[in-house]
């Protein structure tokens, strides 16, 4: 067997090694026969929404454990149509084989993927948060341009984007805005990209052309669903009205319909503009509020868990994510995971899933498994 191919079987083997573990096979395939047994009581459908909660996680846990049984098989049985090919010198037979595991190579990092997305809340849609750091003009361009960055993203996945609130800047930007992205995992994708955004480029702004660093925060939480159980106690929250800002149009309107609301106890606050009656922005406030308390909620247990370096660190200036520099030179860098690439463009018109890949392997793992990363020529 070439060495190419024996290390392409090695980094298979140690991928499905990984994925055992992350599943927690035994575990998983206890808690499949249990589901199994829960869905044959006619009883079950009583409950229509505890129903298909089940039936999500059984067929999410069916597909996992059979996968992994599917990609062990194949393996094997490409490893052994090589040794029979080399024994009968049959070079048709071997290169069929060694392309079906370069093929299964790239099938395992999808699969390594899925796995990463397997947290309590990976599966609900997200609210995504842009705010300009200090810097006035350079900064909120910046903003914008995330913001651009993450819609593009979400367009470039299918996922459905809705504009909540968003404040211009004073001369060009934002300052601040608010989406909803719509997806399945769109949450558990996102969660990678909380954090401080460095900019480094040539500042269209500056007449003398000299070289800016710009600063940009993103926050992510998601949008919980009617079976997480938030409860907020309305006296522990302040609602003030304002007229609704922003680009107008299609995205929000200026009418004196502005809702924000201040959890006192924690300080979050959160506004929304997006609807044209000050009813609907307070409901979808009180959402988005619910959803910031959960998410805060989730980072105390991964903290505790130990699970989420991440998590551990304030988000703030000096504790930058990822940086990017369009000049002297190009190239985009995460500062977590080492990922990095010289195609800036790419990475600022929404190509974002290598970093969230690498960042979630890091997470699950300590570690970047390569299957999940490299591509296979």
């Amino acid at each position: 067997m070439r060495a190419e191919i024996e290390k392409i079987v090695e980094e298979i083997k140690q991928s499905v090694g990984l994925l055992r573990r992350h599943l927690d096979v035994d575990a998983s395939t206890a808690r499949l026969a249990e589901l199994n047994k829960l869905a044959e009581d006619p009883n079950l459908w009583n409950d229509p929404q505890k129903a298909q909660r089940l039936m999500q996680e059984r067929t999410s846990l069916e597909d996992s454990l059979t996968g992994i049984g599917k990609v062990e098989r194949e393996l094997n049985d490409n490893i052994e149509m090589i040794e029979l090919g080399e024994a009968e010198n049959d070079a048709g037979v071997v290169t069929e084989a060694e392309n079906a595991l370069k093929a299964l190579k790239k099938d395992v990092a999808r699969r390594e993927l899925e796995a990463l997305l397997s947290g309590e809340a990976d599966k609900f849609d997200t609210y995504l948060e842009v705010h300009a750091g200090a810097g006035g003009t350079e900064s909120q361009d910046w903003a914008q341009m995330l913001l651009r960055m993450y819609t593009r993203w979400a367009e470039n996945h299918g996922f459905k984007i809705e504009y909540l609130e968003e404040t211009q800047g004073e001369e060009a930007g934002i300052k601040s805005a608010t989406i909803q992205i719509s997806g399945h995992n769109a949450y558990g994708w996102l969660k990678t990209e909380a954090g401080v955004h460095r900019l480094v480029r040539i500042s269209p702004f500056d007449s003398n052309a000299r070289r800016h660093t710009s600063f940009s925060s993103v926050q992510i939480f998601p949008v919980v669903d009617d079976s997480i159980k938030i409860d907020i106690k309305e006296s522990d929250v302040r609602t003030d009205t304002m007229r609704s800002g922003g680009a107008g149009g299609q995205h929000v309107n200026k009418t004196e319909s502005a809702v924000r609301l201040t959890h006192i106890p924690t300080g979050v606050a959160v506004v929304c503009q997006a609807g044209r009656s000050q009813h609907k922005n307070r409901a979808q406030a009180w959402d988005m509020l619910r959803a910031r308390l959960y998410e805060i909620e989730l980072k105390k247990r991964e903290e505790k868990a130990a699970a989420d370096q991440a998590a551990k660190t304030e988000i703030g200036w000096g504790h930058q994510i990822r940086s990017y520099v369009l000049q002297p030179y190009q190239m985009v860098k995460d500062l977590r995971t080492g990922v990095q690439t010289s195609d800036t463009s790419g990475v600022l018109d929404g190509d974002l899933d290598e970093f969230m890949a690498a960042t979630l392997a890091q997470r699950a793992f300590g570690t970047t498994p390569g299957a999940a990363i490299d591509d296979v020529d």
